[in-house]
């Protein structure tokens, strides 16, 4: 029992005594204004537009009118689509109203603190629920690493639109900030579901911050192949995975947080992070990049029960792909990192940095895909050098507010 008291007290004295810096930040609290954590409540105006179909020369869509989107809507290379702070686009659902900025185009989606763009179901309040709608799909020509450079989107089934990936690191396909995305994800087929931003062949310059994500059936956030970053970012209740990275990508991930829910997982190992380098090893280009996600300040915290819930791992790691973690909060999980077989049996777990980092209220902290301990890798990474802490303080006790019904403010206490 004393040993046990002593734990708790060295880790409360740890938490209280973190810098500052660890997990997500700001001198207020950035949430306030912009979200909305009970967007079921919400009585949004009656779609009076309808766009469908091409997209073939610059359009404005403005916060006067509310747009419904229906089937897809394919934003043509060259042309610009701009969005005005505080606009409402809805989704159909009879017709999986999708929304593609293919490669060439670009989405302007600057909304403000004041006036977010919200993107949401066309169903009334009551009736709303995750896949009510496509998504967003940005694609690019930054480089990917497949054989040939180029693929084809599995989401788009016009191939005069699905094509990404290219050459073009500095690739631009917009901007989206102060903007939230609901209840999208909608299955395509039994096998299949749309997500609700998929990024493709993404180039830096493209700005992506402040964009809050709620309700997702699939991935709140896909990246395949590209060079794109992301800052403030909220994942909330997603279905599947927070953000699923593959092809390549090289990304850095800054302030931002994936909060999972028990009543919004699937079966089909639902994380907060996939990190992979390919489908299929034999599409992989060895010339090419391997996937590398880096993540500061990023906060990935589980209210489920670690042995019961359907979320087991924060972060899965395959091999040839690579995660750097810096002043990250991890909370709940059966698992901080698990990996696959292959990266355990090649030492390659070695290459993994983690700095400045707590891991709390977990039953492990390094396994393998089966949530097995695995003994190298925590043994590595525990050494005295590593800036790294295992505690057991509880998301009740770690955050200033994790009640999402009542103005959440999830930086450390």
């Amino acid at each position: 029992m004393k040993v046990k008291i002593l734990v708790l007290i060295l880790s409360t004295f740890y938490v209280a005594n973190a810098q500052k810096n660890q997990g997500i930040i700001g001198e207020s609290n950035w949430f306030n204004g912009w979200t909305n954590f009970k967007p079921k409540a919400v009585v949004y105006p009656a779609a009076n537009q309808i766009i469908t179909g091409d997209i073939k020369e610059n359009m404005t869509l403005t916060k006067n009118n509310t747009y419904l989107i229906v089937g897809s809507v394919h934003v043509a290379s060259g042309v610009v689509l701009t969005i005005e702070p505080g606009t409402i686009i809805r989704g159909d659902y009879d017709t999986t109203g999708t929304l593609t900025v293919v490669k060439g185009a670009k989405l302007i989606a600057n909304g403000s603190e004041t006036d977010p763009i919200i993107f949401t179901s066309n169903k009334p309040a009551s009736e709303r629920k995750a896949g009510d709608w496509g998504g967003i799909i940005l694609m690019g020509d930054a480089p990917i690493s497949r054989l040939g450079g180029v693929a084809s989107s599995f989401y788009e089934p016009n191939p005069l639109y699905s094509s990404f990936g290219g050459l073009n690191e500095n690739s631009d396909s917009g901007v989206i900030r102060y903007t939230r995305i609901e209840f999208a994800g909608k299955k395509i087929d039994n096998k299949m579901a749309l997500n609700a931003l998929t990024l493709a062949g993404v180039g830096n310059k493209t700005k992506l911050e402040y964009i809050q994500i709620s309700f997702c059936s699939d991935d709140s956030i896909e990246v395949v192949g590209g060079q794109v970053d992301f800052s403030n970012v909220i994942s909330y209740r997603a279905t599947d995975d927070d953000f699923d990275f593959s092809m390549g990508i090289q990304s850095t991930v800054s302030n931002t947080i994936a909060i999972r829910n028990p009543y919004c997982s699937d079966n089909t190992r639902s994380r907060c992070f996939e990190i992979d380098s390919y489908d299929k090893v034999e599409n992989f280009d060895a010339l090419k990049k391997k996937t590398f996600v880096k993540l500061n300040n990023v906060t990935l915290m589980n209210d489920e029960e670690n042995s019961m819930g359907l979320v087991k791992e924060a972060i899965s790691l395959k091999t040839d792909s690579f995660v750097e973690v810096n002043n990250c909060v991890i909370a709940g999980f059966s698992s901080f990192i698990a990996f696959d077989d292959r990266y355990l049996a090649d030492d390659n777990f070695k290459k993994i940095k983690v700095y400045n980092t707590t891991v709390d209220s977990c039953t492990e902290v390094f396994t393998n895909e089966t949530l097995n301990k695995d003994q190298n890798a925590s043994n590595w990474f525990m050494q005295n050098e590593k800036l790294f802490a295992v505690t057991n303080v509880g998301i009740n006790n770690l955050f200033k507010n994790n009640d999402v019904k009542r103005k959440p403010d999830f930086r450390l206490k």
